[in-house]
């Protein structure tokens, strides 16, 4: 008998434990479905049941990253805007007192208020409200804008803020899957997918300083100043520019990098403005035509003229001045680093540290020679000037 008993009570609890399992991990298993004739039976998962997400899916990272975006309303006072414009009150009648505005996206950098988004979103704008995806509102204050960038760093006055991770665009390769995440055209936050397109894009046009990565999510006006994330939902860039022929959406966006928009947000809460080196020089592509006019040999079969950037003219008694670069001159490296182009002389001068000697090979009489320099701070534009 005591072994029958024994026997009995480890049965159960084996039964037990299976329920116990089965319950936890397969619930709709022990859904009883009763036979009933000429009645449809459907079965139902329970409430309490997981639910696997598909395979693919970016549900997670736009869970993270979508607090963190913000939609940017701006007002701007179309008589100060537009006073003595003859035109726009031709074509517009006389304008009221607050009749221009702005739609456009930033990004939650901090727990403290701080948010990135583009210059051009907030350029001239006399107000800017901040609309968060949690519904509250905020009216932001201008920390520091750099036109150079089209980046502008705004500030809130709100508690528990969800700050975005930010990211490290270096590890980003082409093909690696992306989401943009903004307000297009006003309709609310939206998210769409794509792919890495490019890195490093350069010679737009769009701004003075560009390393753009481009992107095929779809990116429309109102996404501006919005969000590009990975699949962990990290910041790696601010969506920026599109091109497009229509106005709206043709697979090619820009966007920022975050190293950028850190290296630039980092200066603003500094200094108020973004500090960079400079030279004073006219550079210019080194073109076959232009190196034969100036007598540099060309290299190889093709005919084809050397690395580096010609300086096309020099200011007088600017830093290049000082150090003997003249126009002919052909710029190979900035501080130990090569230069190929007209956008790579910029960011590297942009880099060095004004009033700091720095070291510059050039090319001179088919020779290479090195000068030191040391750069000056490079002059703001009139959009960076205080208003």
């Amino acid at each position: 008998m005591k072994r029958f008993w024994l026997l009995f009570s480890q049965t159960v609890t084996v039964l037990l434990a299976v329920i116990f399992v089965v319950s936890t991990l397969k619930p709709q298993w022990l859904i009883f479905v009763p036979r009933s004739a000429g009645h449809l039976t459907l079965l139902e998962a329970p409430a309490s049941a997981t639910q696997q997400r598909p395979a693919g899916s970016l549900s997670e990272a736009s869970r993270i990253a979508s607090p963190s975006v913000v939609s940017i309303n701006t007002s701007k006072n179309a008589k100060r805007h537009h006073k003595g414009d003859p035109w726009f009150r031709f074509f517009n009648g006389d304008p009221n007192e607050q009749d221009l505005s702005g739609l456009g996206s930033g990004v939650i950098v901090s727990p403290q208020g701080y948010i990135l988004t583009n210059h051009h979103v907030v350029e001239e704008a006399d107000g800017i409200e901040v609309v968060l995806h949690d519904g509250r509102k905020a009216i932001a204050k201008v920390i520091g804008i750099d036109p150079d960038t089209d980046l502008a760093l705004l500030k809130i006055e709100l508690d528990k803020l969800p700050a975005i991770v930010l990211g490290n665009p270096e590890k980003l390769l082409v093909g690696d899957v992306v989401l943009a995440i903004g307000n297009p055209f006003g309709v609310g936050q939206t998210v769409t997918s794509g792919i890495v397109s490019a890195l490093g894009r350069n010679h737009l046009g769009i701004n003075t300083f560009e390393n753009f990565i481009q992107t095929d999510a779809a990116i429309n006006p109102g996404n501006s100043g919005g969000a590009l994330v990975d699949v962990n939902g990290h910041l790696m860039g601010i969506n920026s520019a599109i091109y497009s022929r229509s106005g709206g959406s043709m697979g090619i966006g820009f966007a920022i990098p975050v190293s950028t928009a850190k290296t630039v947000m980092d200066s603003l809460l500094k200094d108020g403005k973004v500090t960079r080196g400079w030279l004073g020089i006219e550079p210019t592509e080194l073109s076959p035509e232009s190196a034969q006019a100036f007598g540099i040999v060309l290299n190889g079969p093709s005919g084809q003229p050397p690395q580096g950037v010609m300086i096309a003219g020099v200011l007088q008694n600017g830093p290049a001045a000082k150090a003997g670069l003249k126009p002919g001159d052909v710029i190979t490296q900035v501080s130990e680093h090569p230069v190929r182009n007209v956008s790579e002389l910029l960011s590297r001068v942009a880099a060095l540290q004004p009033g700091t000697a720095s070291t510059l090979v050039i090319l001179r009489d088919n020779k290479l020679v090195e000068l030191t320099v040391n750069p000056g701070t490079r002059p703001l534009s009139s959009a960076s000037k205080p208003r």
